[in-house]
């Protein structure tokens, strides 16, 4: 054979450098707020005490990176688009101790390999500085120009070249959510250094200089958030915990408001997680997760951070035991605070007036339009002091069998708001009869499921599910919902990242019946509720529906945002599992669920019941042959 006929027969190829870099691109730059944490930790390292990030189009069109850090020289400047250049370490060895952020060598040659990258540079005691120009990985040019000490690096057009890739990013809201929470995350893990996020030219996140890290929680959480916060201080053989964790008041239905790190590295974690809802046992119910801002430090050698290409996760080598610390060391927090709520009232009984769920009975000439209403802010300066309490005995005693409860009036509000719609719009289903109206409910198991008894069997319902279904229904027929004005507004007080995930989901909101509207730099002020959710109380139901909405992903269209916000306020507003039922309630629920056009499942997809019959309960008995 000859050597051409044995190259063109070969079925293995080296691939050329551009088609590795867009691979090894894949693994670290997933979307633009990969971008932005690569840039930032490499400013990090730089020892910048000021990083201010500017993006455009969420990051796709433009992400730029300003620190005040100590720069580099003209060879490093292009060195560092080397695949597998790093400044962090020389040796294998070094992997053991890496105490920096960034040392993989692949960020900026990943990055400029999906993008087009300008870099501008300068030493503190050089006179001029450095730019380099890179497009799809190629230096295009390194010029010497006049610069500020630190570094400035823009990506520009990100996955110009790989148009698959750009396709599956999510929305733009979505996209700036993630940028938002990455500069937030570093913000917490490095309180010594002020952070900035502007995008199109707004500012989103600016966190102080000040090497206190509860400084930059009232900064980036709020001061609402931040007054609901309790000091962590623990210290074990192997790990040292510092930080903050709410108290019981303060929880989301998913983990946004917590932030883990390890050595001064933000990291992903369910382990830890799951080892601070522990610590709480049953402070707080079911499907609820505290804040929780926590460092642990580690011994170098117990912490491998090269486990994940995105440096995104660790592996420690004693991981249970550090996890059985962190639960530790938020029981010890919680034994030494005191933990019953402060309710702040107001002078006056708030009272709602609660509009007719058709606003065509009202003549057109009184109705009020609300979206032009002014709200008068305060003008004073107000300080905020939150003090750290001393520690003092007050041991948390646990009960074992506890679980959480909802009380019968919530059940009773819940079901009744329900009950009153379908008597103003009955519906007749066009489908077969369930038997629910024939049957004779038997009790409640665990507060939670429904027996009922049929002629020739059982059913079993869901409360949850059922009521959930109900609303669902109820909260997609607009028309017959309606809208109540809360005469004392409730204010939201947002992290940065919940702000601009609001913003796109607000024109749906209105329409569903929600008046909000901005109100200071991170919050915003509800004026009005749909009429379904009743008197809202508190601001836990908003920061829930945009806590589920994130979790959802992308959104392809309006009708599709539009269900996902209906599929949300109705298991919001629907009665829990843990909620104790009369057998007036369960009549009534049942009744509703009769009349629902589609009684089966929840919005979810889940069933609602589930039946038996006297055949196979004999079966199950062994009472047939």
């Amino acid at each position: 054979m000859t050597e051409e006929g044995s190259k063109s027969s070969s079925r293995i190829h080296v691939l050329d450098d551009a088609t590795i870099n867009k691979i090894a691109a894949g693994e670290v730059v997933e979307r633009p707020a990969s971008v932005v944490k690569e840039l930032l930790d490499n400013s990090i390292d730089s020892g910048a005490t000021e990083i201010r990030v500017e993006v455009k189009g969420a990051g796709t069109e433009l992400i730029t990176v300003t620190d005040n850090g100590k720069g580099m020289s003209r060879e490093d400047s292009t060195l560092a688009f080397t695949k597998h250049a790093t400044s962090k370490i020389l040796h294998i060895d070094d992997l053991e101790k890496v105490l920096t952020l960034g040392f993989r060598g692949e960020a900026l040659s990943s990055i400029a390999a999906v993008a087009k990258v300008y870099l501008t540079t300068r030493e503190k005691d050089s006179i001029s500085g450095t730019k380099v120009v890179v497009s799809g990985g190629s230096i295009e040019n390194v010029l010497e120009v006049g610069a500020a000490p630190g570094t400035t690096i823009a990506v520009e057009s990100l996955f110009y070249n790989t148009p698959a890739r750009k396709k599956y990013l999510k929305s733009m809201r979505t996209e700036l959510a993630h940028i938002t929470d990455v500069v937030t995350r570093h913000a917490f893990g490095h309180p010594e250094i002020s952070f900035t996020l502007i995008s199109d030219g707004k500012v989103l996140v600016r966190s102080p200089t000040s090497g206190d890290i509860f400084d930059s929680i009232v900064y980036l959480l709020g001061s609402e958030s931040a007054k609901k916060l309790i000091p962590v201080e623990f210290k074990s053989d192997i790990v040292k915990i510092s930080g903050y964790i709410s108290k019981p008041e303060l929880s989301r239905s998913g983990t946004d408001l917590q932030y883990f790190f390890i050595n001064g590295r933000g990291i992903s974690s369910k382990s830890i997680s799951n080892a601070v809802r522990l610590g709480y046992y049953n402070l707080i119910p079911k499907g609820r997760f505290p804040a929780a801002v926590l460092d642990l430090e580690l011994d170098l050698s117990e912490v491998d951070v090269n486990v994940h290409p995105a440096k995104r996760y660790v592996r420690m080598s004693h991981e249970r035991e550090v996890c059985d610390a962190v639960t530790l060391a938020v029981e010890n927090a919680l034994k030494v605070e005191q933990l019953v709520p402060e309710i702040s009232l107001p002078e006056k009984k708030p009272v709602q007036a609660v509009f007719v769920e058709n606003a065509r009975e009202i003549p057109e000439e009184k109705l009020v339009d609300t979206s032009k209403a002014e709200v008068q802010v305060p003008q004073e300066k107000v300080e905020l002091e939150v003090p750290i309490p001393e520690k003092k005995i007050s041991p948390l005693i646990k009960e074992e069998e506890e679980t959480y409860h909802f009380t019968a009036r919530d059940t009773e509000k819940r079901l009744k708001h329900s009950e009153r719609v379908l008597s103003k719009t009955p519906k007749k289903p066009e489908r077969a009869p369930t038997g629910l109206d024939k049957a004779r409910i038997v009790g409640q198991v665990n507060e939670l499921y429904i027996i009922v008894e049929l002629e020739d069997g059982l059913v079993i319902v869901d409360q949850h599910a059922a009521h959930e279904r109900v609303m669902y229904e109820q909260i997609c027929d607009i028309s017959s919902s309606g809208w109540q004005e809360l005469i004392t507004p409730v204010t939201l007080d947002l992290t940065s990242k919940e702000k601009v995930l609001l913003e796109e989901y607000i024109p749906y909101l209105e329409e569903m019946g929600f008046a909000i509207s901005e109100f200071g730099p991170n919050s915003y002020v509800v004026t009005t509720v749909p009429a379904l959710l009743g008197k809202m109380e508190s601001a836990e139901l908003i920061h829930d529906i945009i806590i589920d909405l994130l979790s959802t992903g992308r959104v392809k269209n309006d009708t599709g945002m539009f269900d996902n916000l209906c599929k949300t306020m109705a298991c919001r507003a629907a009665i829990k599992a843990g909620a104790g039922c009369s057998m007036g309630q369960m009549e009534s629920l049942l009744k509703q669920l009769d009349m629902a056009e589609n009684p089966y499942t929840c919005p979810h997809g889940r069933p609602t019941m589930i039946s038996f019959s006297r055949v196979e309960l004999d079966k199950l008995f062994k009472r047939t042959g």
